[in-house]
Parts: structure tokens; sequence; C-alpha cells
């Protein structure tokens, strides 16, 4: 799945315009990467954890343009994600399980 096709997949599921989605998965996608350059862990419970992985003794190089890194992005998934993953449940039923349990947590610190 590519980003457009991500976009119109949480469109439909969102009843949302796919303008709007794009707008917010931009912006979404920018404040993870922004939150990386400073540093700091983005933590999304039941999904994953992006941070930012500094190598010490040897230097990457990214293969297109051959410019060194000495800092490097990871993902690290959830326990709900892994969980997800590692049955043998068809891919809405995974997608399905994931949402219950982040829609669950969320509601829960509402209240």
């Amino acid at each position: 799945m590519n980003k457009a096709e991500l976009i119109d997949a949480i469109a439909d599921k969102a009843n949302a315009s796919k303008a709007a989605t794009a707008v917010q998965m931009n912006a979404t996608l920018e404040a993870i990467a922004e939150a990386l350059a400073k540093g700091e862990n983005v933590q999304l419970i039941g999904f994953g954890t992006f941070s930012v992985n500094q190598r010490a003794a040897r230097t990457g190089r990214n293969p297109q343009t051959g410019k060194e890194l000495k800092n490097v992005a990871r993902f690290k998934a959830g326990t709900a994600l892994s969980s997800a993953m590692s049955t043998s449940k068809p891919k809405a039923k995974i997608a399905a399980k994931i949402a219950a349990k982040t829609t669950a947590k969320t509601t829960a610190k509402k209240k």
C-alpha cells in the first residue's frame, strides 16, 4: 500500500474527503518527522514507536544519493500490532482488532 492508497482507505473509513484526509496525513507525517528531528520519540499506543537511533562507530550511506547518515529513524511495532500480525486472521480482522484496542484505550483516558 502506498501513501495515496492509504489516504483513500482512511477517507473511506472516516467518511471524509480525500483532500481533507491528505492534509491530515501530511500534517501527521510532518509532526512525526519534526519530533524525530528534535531527538524525541513518537509513541502511538497499540501501534508502535518511532525513534531515532544514533550510530556511533559506523556511518551509514543512502544508496540513492550517497549521503552519509549518522542518525537513522526506527520503528518498533507495538504489542497490539505485533500480536495482530502474528495470528493467521484475515487482514480486515487484524485492522479491526487494532482499532478496537486503540479506541478502547482512548475512550478510557477521556473518562
